[in-house]
């Protein structure tokens, strides 16, 4: 889908020095996804596909993160500020077609979906040449500092580096948060007037404001009050904060939806997860990426669940970790269960205490106890999995699959050696490694025979 009316310019192409990472900042993380992630999203929903993007720094892990943007990268080589940030991709927004273009800073987790259609049609009403957004925080911090005249009117932003109350008159405490609508017509012919005459060297988008003023163009600047929504992140206190921020919305959200949660201050969910209403969670706990609950499930403290499926009435005890798994309904979790990539549990079954599952099976109604690795495996409805039991799936090369047909028993300790076949109804004998294919409804024993030595004792 594409705007006519506005596109997107993202500036994603800094290091974030503050943060202390090797990877670019807006890769940085809130709930399980990076501060880019939040800014698409919130620009998608009004700006459809017109989403470009500023990469310099780190730019191979940030296309590698967004594959489904690829062909809406732009590099920015050297990082020489967001004015020439905007330089190298300006080609690219002219051909869009669109009137405006809308930039932001990829570091704004917080912006929403609202804020941006509010802004933008701030913007259509207005019709302004350049509209910026502006907010008056608490502490600027070292946000560019807005400068009006006498009639109220912009007429400059400042950065805090390069404020002097002498020249630029007394601090107002109105900021640039950052996020500009410019119509393209008009800044055209103005992004080869910008300098990089300031302290810093560098070519700044907030320059542009001054050569839109001293052209008589239209300025606005829509002011929203203290909003930390439009504020950026530049160290990992701010992050912990807008994360924190995050997962209380998060919380509330779910609460008013009719999901009851225990200890909810540490119960962190992420922006894709779907919790539908019944559900009861105790936290702490944690829940990411594209995880769905389904009513009536419950989840005990200490649980970790990332990409999988929760089905109607299931229960994760305390302390299990699921990853790319499925579990049916009324199935059973845990205590310190482990659910690993391809683990599914069909309906009624049961995997329990220490019990680690990886691309494997458990059919309807069978259970695996205690202490067992189910990997590569395909287990049958109604199949016991003794304690102890490994499916012995790698042979130092490849992996291979093993099989347990319906109604069988696998005893205690049991070593079931990949690839083979356990039939229907077959019973594997306590502490057994089995290396062959067990018919339906045999015995399986695969042990040394007891041999029982009596005891000498030396007399002293």
């Amino acid at each position: 889908m594409t705007n006519s009316f506005a596109c997107a310019l993202v500036l994603a192409g800094g290091k974030g020095t503050r943060m202390h990472s090797d990877k670019p900042k807006v890769l940085k993380t809130l709930l399980g996804e990076s501060m880019l992630y939040y800014v698409y999203n919130a620009l998608r929903p009004s700006l459809g596909d017109d989403i470009f993007t500023i990469v310099g720094y780190g730019s191979s892990y940030v296309e590698e993160s967004f594959s489904d943007m690829k062909g809406r990268f732009v590099l920015q080589a050297e990082q020489l500020g967001t004015g020439h940030a905007l330089q190298q991709g300006w080609e690219r927004i002219k051909a869009t077609g669109s009137k405006y273009c809308l930039v932001i800073n990829g570091d704004t987790p917080l912006i929403s979906e609202a804020a941006v259609k509010d802004f933008l049609e701030a913007v259509k009403e207005d019709q302004a040449d350049l509209s910026f957004v502006t907010i008056t925080p608490d502490d600027p911090c070292q946000f560019g500092r807005v400068t009006r005249n006498k009639a109220g009117q912009v007429t400059a932003i400042v950065e805090a580096k390069d404020f002097d109350e002498a020249v630029h008159g007394p601090v107002s405490g109105e900021v640039n948060a950052g996020i500009y609508c410019l119509k393209i017509s008009a800044v055209d012919g103005l992004l080869s007037k910008l300098t990089n005459e300031n302290k810093s060297g560098e070519y700044y988008i907030t320059d542009l404001v001054d050569l839109a003023v001293e052209c008589g163009m239209h300025v606005t600047a829509v002011n929203c009050g203290n909003s930390i929504d439009l504020m950026g992140i530049n160290n990992p206190f701010e992050l912990a904060h807008a994360e924190s921020e995050l997962r209380e919305r998060a919380a509330v959200k779910l609460l008013k939806s009719g999901v009851t949660l225990h200890n909810w201050e540490s119960v962190v969910v992420g922006p894709g997860v779907v919790i539908e209403p019944g559900v009861e969670i105790t936290g702490p706990c944690e829940i990411y990426g594209n995880s769905v609950i389904r009513r009536g499930a419950v989840l005990q403290s200490h649980v970790r669940i990332k990409d999988s499926n929760i089905a109607e009435n299931a229960l994760i005890k305390a302390y299990s970790h699921l990853e790319d798994a499925e579990v049916g309904v009324n199935c059973m979790v845990g205590p310190y269960g482990r659910l690993r990539p391809g683990a599914v549990l069909m309906e009624d079954s049961k995997v329990g205490n220490f019990v680690e599952m990886k691309k494997a099976v458990l059919g309807k109604g069978a259970k695996a106890s205690h202490l067992t690795y189910l990997g590569d495996s395909e287990i049958g409805a109604g199949a016991n999995i003794g304690a102890g039991t490994i499916t012995c799936n790698y042979d130092g090369k490849n992996k291979h699959k093993t099989v347990i047909g319906e109604g069988a028993f696998i005893g205690s300790n049991s070593a079931l050696v990949a690839p083979v076949i356990i039939g229907k109804g077959a019973l594997i004998g306590a502490g057994s490694t089995i290396t062959k294919n067990v018919k339906d409804g045999d015995l399986g024993v695969a042990r040394g025979r007891q041999v029982n030595i009596p005891r000498t004792s030396k007399k002293s």
